[in-house]
C-alpha cells in the first residue's frame, strides 16, 4: 500500500515554541521543531506514519535497542531561498543508504514513499522552523532502531522509525587541527563502517577525547590493519589536494558512501578539477607536507558541507597546511551551498523542491 499525505495523520501541538528561539544565534542540533514523524514496525510490516508533537519516547528496559544496539540514522537538511520555497538536497539518496544501513544492522527496511511522503508531510506542518537566515538551514535526522523486547541476542521483532528536525545555524569550523590516529580503528573489514549505525560514532568518542586532550580537535582515521592508510576525518569523508589533484580514498566496508563526497566528485569533473579516488598513505601525505606539494585536506559531510583542516599532527610532529587563495575547498563548497539555496543552476538534478 503507497503512502499519500492524505493518510498520513497530524496530530499539532497546542502551543508552539517557535516564539521562543533565537533564530540569530542557532547552535548545532540543539532547539528542535514542534514535531517529529513517528512510524512503528510491529507484526512483520510497518505501519502507517504519523506526524504527533515532539516529546520523549517511553521504551521497556528490554528493548533491544539498548542491549544489541540496533540503531541507525541519516542526516539531511531543508533550505529556504529567497522566494521562501522550501529545497531538499539529493534526499533520495539519503533514503537508500538508510536502507542500506538497515539491511546491514537486520533492521527492516523503510519503503521509500514512507520516508518521502513523511518527511514532506513533517516539512509542511513545521515550515515555519525552516530558518531563512544567511547559511542556516533546518538539520533532519531520520533514524531507527530496535523497540521490540527481550534479553536474548537476536534481531528485534519490533522497530521506531522517526524523524525529528533542529534548526540550525551556519556551521562555523573554524581552525582544525586533526591528529592522525595509529592505534585506534573507526571500523574494520566485513564490519558496519559503511553504516550510518551509532555504535560507530560511539566507539569514535574515547579515541577523539584523547585527541583532544592533546590539543587536537578531531582524529584522522586510518585502516584497522596497517594504520598507513588516510581513512576518514572524524565522521567526515577526507579530501586531499596535492598540487592540483584532489584526492580521495574508494568507499569499501570501512568508509561511508557519503552525500557530500560524490557531489564533491561530481561537482569536479564538471570543474575541470582532477580528481583521484585511490589509497592514500600517511607517508605520501606526511612527504607532500614537506616538499609543500600538499595544499589542502578537508573533510566533507552534511553538517559543515566542507571543513579545512588547518593543522595536522602524527608522531608528536604538526604539520600546517597552507593558506591558499585559490582554495578547492572554497569553491567546492559555494558550487553545493549555491544548488542547495537555489542560487544557482542545479545541472546535476540534486535540488528536490518540497
Amino acid at each position: 500500500m503507497n503512502i499519500t499525505e492524505q493518510k498520513i495523520s497530524i496530530e499539532k501541538v497546542k502551543q508552539s515554541k517557535i516564539n521562543q528561539v533565537d533564530f540569530d544565534n542557532l547552535s548545532f542540533g540543539s532547539v528542535f521543531a514542534d514535531h517529529m514523524l513517528v512510524c512503528d514496525y510491529k507484526n512483520g510490516k510497518w505501519e502507517a506514519p504519523k506526524v504527533i508533537p515532539y516529546q520523549p519516547i517511553v521504551l521497556d528496559p528490554s528493548s533491544k535497542i539498548f542491549h544489541y544496539g540496533q540503531s541507525i540514522f541519516e542526516g539531511m537538511k531543508a533550505y529556504k531561498d529567497a522566494n521562501n520555497d522550501t529545497w531538499l538536497f539529493r534526499p533520495l539518496e539519503n533514503q537508500k543508504r538508510l536502507n542500506v544501513s538497515a539491511k546491514r544492522m537486520a533492521i527492516p527496511e523503510i519503503p521509500e514513499d514512507y520516508f518521502m511522503e513523511g518527511l514532506k508531510t513533517l516539512l509542511k506542518v513545521d515550515e515555519q522552523w525552516i530558518p531563512k537566515n544567511e547559511g542556516s538551514s533546518l538539520y533532519i535526522r531520520p533514524f531507527i532502531f530496535a523497540t521490540g523486547q527481550g534479553f536474548h541476542a537476536s534481531p528485534a521483532d519490533e522497530y521506531k522509525f522517526i524523524i525529528s528536525c533542529a534548526p540550525s545555524g551556519a556551521y562555523f569550523s573554524g581552525k582544525v587541527k586533526v591528529l592522525i590516529e595509529e592505534k585506534y580503528s573507526r571500523s574494520a573489514n566485513g564490519g558496519v563502517g559503511f553504516a550510518k549505525a551509532g555504535g560507530n560514532y560511539a566507539g569514535q568518542f574515547y579515541p577523539t577525547q584523547l585527541a583532544v586532550a592533546k590539543g587536537y580537535n578531531q582524529v584522522i582515521w586510518t585502516d584497522d590493519n596497517t594504520h598507513e592508510y588516510i581513512e576518514e576525518a572524524g565522521a567526515m569523508n577526507i579530501f586531499i589536494r596535492i598540487n592540483d589533484t584532489l584526492i580521495t580514498g574508494p568507499t569499501s566496508d570501512r568508509i561511508l558512501d557519503g552525500i557530500t563526497r560524490k557531489s564533491i566528485l561530481e561537482i569536479a569533473k564538471d570543474e575541470n578539477i582532477k580528481t583521484e579516488v585511490r589509497k592514500i598513505t600517511v607517508a605520501e601525505v606526511i612527504a607532500a607536507a614537506k616538499d609543500g606539494s600538499l595544499k589542502e585536506m578537508f573533510g566533507a559531510g552534511t553538517a559543515a558541507v566542507i571543513s579545512p583542516i588547518a593543522t595536522f599532527g602524527y608522531r608528536d610532529v604538526d604539520y600546517d597546511l597552507p593558506e591558499n587563495e585559490d582554495s578547492m575547498a572554497t569553491k567546492l563548497k559555494k558550487r553545493i551551498t549555491d544548488i542547495q539555496y537555489n542560487k544557482a543552476e542545479d545541472p546535476f538534478g540534486w535540488r528536490y523542491k518540497v
